[in-house]
């Protein structure tokens, strides 16, 4: 086992956003406005290039000023996880190598650990687990911690079957699993029997931000998810309130995120990100022009109605 870099129990890991203005740039000023603010959270850490920041999008170039716009503001304490994955669909051998080369580029950067990107691009082949496993080893390779991440197809991820996670599981450097499968509850309670049973070394970590205080229920340790971006000290309070045995508090914090989360994560999922930007425009963390998601589907005026609703609502109870 690695020297395990990062803090598991009772975590949160927002998985923070860009900046983007509506043509694509990123305003850095604004961003580091937001990770100064995000430094005052009650956080373990930050997941940069994950897919609320669209770290596959990013050029190599702004990936690193990213990651070192939020470094330079976090506390030293603070731990950085880092998205790493490919969109190069080339091949197989090449996919792989390019996530490599993401992940070399994030410890190079100092990195405390990687997210893996769900390799999607493997799906429907013939040989889809003996590719999930060689991508896995390639990115284990690197000597980081490294959370895997279990992503249902439908948001565009790859299922893994109990033997491949456990394949996966022994990898020296799996510390945790984040898990986000909405559409199979089935799926998330299998996975947390299979850590329960048969690798209790394993953190379990939620990133279901629509089952955010059930999955937290069913096994998970801590938090890595996107809608930790906005309201991040609510989200806090549900984990400690479950950890402390305080189920009162738990259930009352729970019905709030869940409110959050069902204006936010809806479909067309992909436009999330932008609702979550456009959270943090109304708690006054982003400014309007950098709260854009080029990569999206764009917010309707009644999704943006029916999230400052909520928004007040949670601002009015103190949050």
């Amino acid at each position: 086992m690695c020297k395990m870099a990062l803090v598991l129990d009772r975590c949160l890991y927002p998985a923070v956003p860009v900046t983007f203005r509506k043509d694509g740039t990123i305003d850095y000023d604004a961003l580091k406005k937001y990770a100064e603010w995000m430094d005052t959270q009650p956080i373990t850490g930050i997941a940069v290039w994950a897919h609320t920041g669209r770290g596959l999008m990013l050029s190599e170039e702004d990936r690193e000023k990213v990651y070192k716009v939020y470094r330079s503001a976090l506390s030293s304490d603070k731990k950085i996880i880092c998205g790493v994955g490919s969109r190069n669909f080339t091949s197989e051998e090449e996919f792989i190598a390019d996530a490599k080369k993401m992940g070399e580029h994030a410890k190079a950067l100092g990195a405390d650990g990687i997210l893996t990107y769900a390799p999607s691009f493997f799906r429907g082949k013939d040989n889809q687990d003996e590719l999930i496993v060689k991508y896995h080893e390639a990115l284990n390779s690197l000597g980081l911690d490294m959370v895997l991440f279990y992503l249902y197809e439908a948001a565009g991820g790859i299922s893994y079957s109990l033997d491949v996670l456990r394949k996966l599981f022994a990898l020296e450097n799996a510390v945790a699993i984040k898990m986000a499968t909405l559409d199979s509850v089935m799926t998330y309670q299998d996975v947390s029997n299979l850590i329960a049973k048969e690798f209790p070394n394993k953190a379990l970590i939620t990133g279901e931000d629509r089952m955010f205080g059930y999955t937290m229920m069913r096994g998970g340790r801590g938090a890595l998810v996107g809608i930790g971006s906005a309201f991040t000290k609510l989200q806090k309070a549900l984990i400690d309130a479950y950890y402390d045995q305080d189920y009162k508090a738990f259930v009352e914090l729970t019905v709030l995120v869940d409110k959050l989360a069902e204006v936010t994560f809806i479909k067309p999922m992909e436009g999330y990100i932008e609702r979550m930007l456009y959270i943090c425009v109304l708690q006054g963390l982003v400014p309007e022009s950098a709260a854009w998601d080029p990569y999206g589907p764009g917010v309707s005026e009644e999704e943006r109605a029916a999230i400052r609703e909520v928004v007040q609502e949670l601002e009015g109870l103190g949050w």
